[in-house]
């Protein structure tokens, strides 16, 4: 059983990682995942349990590791985050004011006992924190740094800097919170595509449901500025519709009765009235939602090196800090430990590594966000980081490349050929068969056809009017012993043998993809040079195809399985990193063994979605080369945070050890450096 949870409150990572491994080590549950950008917990339990009871354990664990953190429903929006509360920071502003009072009178006796007033009042929190993670013997993150630290200070006489800096402290914490919510408040509504309702009718009379409430057959009314709730069919009226949300696409889309429209869209001009085709939880918004969260738990390498660097780097810090306290004055003959004890406290302070595990997060989720706002779907962070190495493309040809809306442009042979050809392809849901039935533009009979066998990737064997028949391509027909005639025309050749001798053929074209032009050209900006069609087409046809795009290396005629072999074959090139791009189910195993799938999200079929890492939710490609644009932008960001953080504490640290650097300038180096990081990753979205 799996739950979706969001959890408030939660304004460091660190944390997040605490909770995760506590709820983790929780009876009946055998896996859980905090995403810290998105605020999502998901927990799957090995047997059904009590919801209730469930969540109550659950909040009771949270509670354990740290108060203020509450499970809230998935489905809740993420509050407008403020700057500074009043009520938030009581003792915050207490804290400053006791510490004002204790500077005033800093030569009476009692100053001590304001100092230390205000230090507890102001730093409770962490020292709370710290406290309870000791007794867990999960001491080394910033909470400990800071008591150690401060503590230390106080103990030396420091008094006005202890307070000072757990007071700078806390209110770092309040921007680094304010930030990190700012930045999930910005990628949030990225993904706010969820109408809250959905206006159903039911014998004239309009009632608003949840979209999860509304069935299949359902009549619901959209007016002018709201979202489509659920995915259907326009009965009445007409209008335009912003499709951005669901795919990028700035004009608007016209949309009159008949036409099929998707969940997550706006309608802008006119009054439309809908049938619904399918329930809320297998509507385009509710895929969108479920495969950006489940792409936040797929954490990027760089995630996985961050979380195990720190807890590498923590630890080894504070053996530093011990030894700059101790070894000195073992060294040194005029060396003052309370001067070398102060450096060691303030590398303490300058070693917290929030900024490192705060940022990248933060970074990859608003990397994910900004292509899921062009339409393009990355079901991962790991996807996210590794799109930007893609330097070898392999695409299907139909549906992908062209719009897959065949059409009869050539009969050769005898009269039979069309309409055997005709009955030999009304059960096959093949797009160039359906050409086939539609230029055959008379009815069919179905009584006549028995023994239909469809052979994927090669032809069919039907019974028609008592007469075997062969329908397929060349190396198909060749197998049962029937020599073919290959016609001048380009295009996808349908050989016809009636009663095993041969009686013609049957061209069928497709019409490239504007936007197939134009992703060529943009994938080249984007530094892929290596371009591959993999079709089941004829070799002329697909070869026509591929000189017109620019395509660098055609295999046609390919079985699916072929397709798999010859994906093999391209991954052993060394360096070569390959997406393969597809649209329909014998693609999906293509998709599958490629170092990234790339799926049409529009037209593809369950099954290639499915087995796809991304998904174009407008069967545009122009979106590949953007969404490698993105890719390479976020892990540019990455690296520069990455670097902009060791460079900031390693040199803090050296200058720490030499004297040059007091705790002022190390909290400077924690709080300030992860509030420069955190913005920095908001270009992103930007």
């Amino acid at each position: 059983m799996k739950y979706t949870f969001r959890i408030e409150g939660v304004d460091c990572a660190t944390c997040a990682q605490k909770l995760e491994r506590e709820i983790q080590h929780m009876n009946d549950v055998t896996q859980a995942s905090i995403n810290f950008a998105t605020q999502m917990l998901q927990v799957q339990s090995h047997k059904d349990v009590q919801e209730k009871e469930f969540i109550t354990a659950l909040q009771a664990t949270i509670d354990s590791v740290e108060k203020g953190i509450t499970l809230v429903s998935q489905n809740s929006r993420i509050e407008k985050p403020k700057l500074f509360t009043v009520k938030q920071n009581g003792t915050l502003i207490i804290g400053l004011i006791l510490l004002v009072f204790a500077i005033l009178v800093e030569n009476h006796s009692y100053s001590f006992l304001l100092f230390l007033a205000s230090y507890i009042v102001s730093g409770h929190k962490v020292l709370v924190k710290a406290f309870k993670n000791s007794i867990r013997l999960d001491m080394f993150d910033e909470n400990f740094l800071m008591c150690i630290a401060t503590i230390g200070a106080l103990y030396i006489g420091e008094y006005t800097e202890a307070v000072a800096v757990m007071i700078f402290y806390a209110i770092g914490e309040v921007f680094q919170s304010y930030a990190v919510n700012k930045t999930r408040s910005s990628i949030s509504s990225l993904m706010d595509i969820k109408s809250d309702y959905a206006n159903v009718v039911i014998d004239n009379t309009v009632i608003q449901r949840a979209p999860e409430e509304v069935q299949v057959e359902d009549i619901i009314l959209v007016k002018v500025g709201e979202k489509i709730p659920v995915d259907g069919i326009v009965i009445k009226g007409s209008s335009t519709l912003d499709t951005s949300s669901l795919t990028g696409e700035s004009l608007p889309r016209v949309v009159e009765v008949d036409n099929e429209v998707l969940a997550g869209v706006i309608n802008l001009t006119g009054i439309i009235y809908i049938k619904v085709t399918r329930p809320y939880a297998d509507s385009s918004v509710s895929k969108i939602i479920e495969l950006m969260e489940n792409a936040a738990n797929k954490k990027a390498p760089i995630e996985h090196f961050i979380t195990k660097f720190a807890k590498v780097y923590t630890p080894i810090v504070v053996l530093l800090a011990i030894i700059m306290a101790v070894v000195p004055m073992l060294i040194l003959e005029d060396a003052m430990f309370s001067d070398w004890l102060y450096r060691a406290l303030t590398f303490l302070v300058v070693s917290c590594p929030c900024a490192l595990v705060i940022s990248v997060p933060l970074g990859l989720y608003a990397g994910l966000g900004k292509a899921s706002k062009i339409g393009v779907l990355i079901k991962g962070g790991n996807y996210l980081e590794l799109l930007k190495d893609v330097n070898t493309i392999a695409f299907d040809k139909t549906g992908t490349l062209t719009h897959g809306n065949f059409e009869v442009i050539e009969i050769n042979g005898s009269d039979d050929v069309l309409p055997y050809g005709a009955y030999g392809e009304y059960l096959s849901n093949h797009p160039i068969g359906k050409a086939i039935v539609e230029a055959y533009k008379k009815d069919i009979d179905t009584t006549k056809i028995k023994d239909f066998e469809e052979i994927a990737g090669n032809g069919i064997s039907v019974t028609i009017n008592h007469k075997p028949v062969h329908l397929g391509n060349q190396k198909y027909l060749e197998t049962k012993g029937i020599s073919v005639v290959e016609p001048h025309a380009v295009g996808t050749i349908v050989h016809v043998a009636i009663e095993n001798k041969y009686a013609g053929n049957i061209v069928v074209a497709d019409k490239i993809k504007d936007s197939s032009i134009r992703g060529m050209k943009r994938l080249q900006k984007v530094g892929v040079k290596n371009t591959v069609m993999l079709t089941g087409d004829h070799y002329v046809v697909a070869k026509n195809i591929a000189e017109r795009l620019g395509i660098n290396k055609v295999y046609s005629q390919l079985l699916p399985e072929e397709k798999v072999q010859q994906m093999e074959s391209l991954l052993q090139d060394p360096g070569c990193i390959v997406a393969f791009v597809g649209d329909g189910i014998n693609d999906a195993p293509v998709l599958a063994r490629a170092d990234i799938g790339i799926a049409m999200g529009g037209i593809g079929s369950d099954a290639a979605i499915e087995a796809a890492d991304v998904v174009l939710m407008d069967d545009n490609i122009e979106r590949i080369g953007e969404a490698i644009k993105i890719s390479k932008k976020t892990n540019a960001i990455l690296k520069q945070n990455i670097i902009f953080i060791l460079t900031i504490k390693i040199g803090v640290l050296l200058l720490t050890m030499f004297g040059y650097a007091d705790m002022w300038m190390g909290v400077l180096a924690d709080v300030g450096v992860t509030l420069l990081t955190i913005l920095n990753s908001i270009r992103i979205i930007k």
